[in-house]
Order: C-alpha cells, then structure tokens, then sequence
C-alpha cells in the first residue's frame, strides 16, 4: 500500500466515534500504516438535537492529548501518532477557532465545513422548499467565506461534503457546475498556502467519487496547488485507510506523483 499514512481519523474523543484511540492504533499498525494522524472534531455552536449531548461536538483537548502521547511512546518503535484536529469553520465562530488552534501544539488542523449558514447539510431540511443545485451552490459560497475570514488550518477537508448528503447524492453533480465558485475556493486556498484533502468516507456512503471529485483535484493541480492530503475519515477501525489505492490511483490521474503529511504544521512530502 504505497499510501501509508492516513491523516484523518476519529477516536471516542470525537463524539460520533465510540472507538478507543489504542485500537485505532493497533489496527493501523495491523494494516502496515507509518502514520495515523487523529483528528478529533471541535464544532463550536452546533445546531444539536433534543436527544443529543450538548457537548458532543467540543473537544476536550487534554485528555485526548494526554491519551496521544501515551501511545505515541508505546507505540515508537512501530508507527508514528501525530496530533491534529477537525475545526468546523464558520464565519461566527472564528474567535474560539483561532484561541483553539493556539492553544494546543496541533500538529494537523482540518478546516472542515460540517455546518452551512448554521444548517446542517446531513438534514434533509436543509435541501427543503430549493433545488439540490441552489442548496449545494450556498454550502460552496459558504466554504469561500470562512476561507476568507480564517486562515489558522492547513488543508480543507472533504471539500464537496455537501454532496454525501444531498437528495441524489453526487449523481447530477461535477465541477463543470459550480466551477465558478469552485475555482475561486481553490483559487484562494492556493494564495494562502493551503491544501485540500483527499476524503475517501464518502465511498461507503454510496457516492460515486471521492471528496472532492476529480474534477476538483485536476482543477486544483492545474492552478498549481501541490498540497494534498489522504484521509479515511474512520470513526471505526474497519475503515481506516479504506480506499486508499483508489486515491492513489485518482491523485496519479490528477497529475499529482506526491501527497502530504504534516507534522508540527510543516509538510512533508511523500513519494506515490
């Protein structure tokens, strides 16, 4: 498996994973993984449900990073732990994102859109009363705003997540179709130095593509973008580094002959 580190993963510090970190890790070393890169969800202001915790989506990051660095020295010797987080990205939450990711020695931060406009996509009322078109066009113009408005991550995560969840999924969906507002969002990541991921989770939801479509990732190289990510998105061990020879061989076809790690927020970059 020539992509050997998966640089996005949950544990039970993520409150939709009830999986210890340890047997994330013993499974990635199964599988003959050099690197896990946990990153743990923090989505401030999350529009939760009456039956949900109202914590369940904010980190507490010194039990987890107390937790990290115990297995990291365990597990020296057979693969390395690195520590990152999820931030959900909105325009309203930008202060706390910013004390966050200060806070903490992170060695990875996802920006991740889990939320548009407050709403969250996974809902089928967030597609109510509009076409799937209007509804995905507003998740984009969303990513665009928080990219402007903040700039402390490194890569954005599952660009097109918005499509997991919609009435037909990714069935009429391409760049073609959003490519204005699309290239502006790679556009502008690009001038800030920053990279985008490579999802596989959305495989197993019944998508035919990765996050984002390869449409994305060959616009992405074409305007110079080099940074790229691979991640999972396991909340469980059965799919940690799911995929990954598909990305491979999408990331190939892209144009692309490396994919990135990041540790203490500096990439590095590894041969496919």
């Amino acid at each position: 498996m020539p992509i050997t580190a998966d640089c996005h993963l949950h544990s039970s510090f993520s409150g939709d994973s009830h999986t210890p970190m340890e047997e994330m890790i013993l499974k990635g070393i199964e599988m003959g993984l050099t690197t896990m890169c946990f990153t743990e969800h923090n989505d401030f202001d999350f529009p939760y449900l009456p039956d949900d915790p109202e914590d369940m989506f904010l980190l507490n990051p010194d039990p987890y990073l107390y937790d990290l660095l115990r297995f990291r020295e365990k597990y020296a010797d057979k693969i390395k732990i690195l520590f990152g987080v999820e931030l959900g990205l909105q325009p309203s939450v930008m202060r706390p994102n910013a004390v966050l990711a200060k806070s903490y020695d992170f060695d990875f931060i996802i920006g991740s859109s889990h939320l548009c406009n407050g709403k969250d996509p996974y809902y089928p009322a967030f597609y109510e009363g509009r076409s799937e078109e209007e509804a995905y066009l507003e998740y984009f113009e969303s990513i665009l705003e928080n990219i402007k408005k903040f700039s402390n991550f490194d890569v954005y995560g599952h660009l097109d997540y918005v499509v997991r969840y919609g009435p037909n999924k990714d069935r009429d969906y391409s760049y073609k179709k959003y490519k204005d507002i699309l290239d502006k969002i790679l556009e502008l990541l690009i001038e800030k130095g920053k990279g985008i991921e490579i999802n596989t989770g959305g495989v197993g939801r019944g998508l035919k593509d990765l996050h984002p479509c390869m449409g994305i990732l060959k616009r992405y190289r074409q305007l110079g973008g080099e940074i790229i990510t691979i991640g999972s998105d396991a909340h469980s061990p059965e799919h940690i580094a799911a995929h990954f020879e598909r990305a491979e061989n999408v990331l190939r076809e892209c144009g692309f002959r490396y994919y990135t790690i990041f540790e203490k927020r500096t990439p590095e970059f590894k041969r496919l």
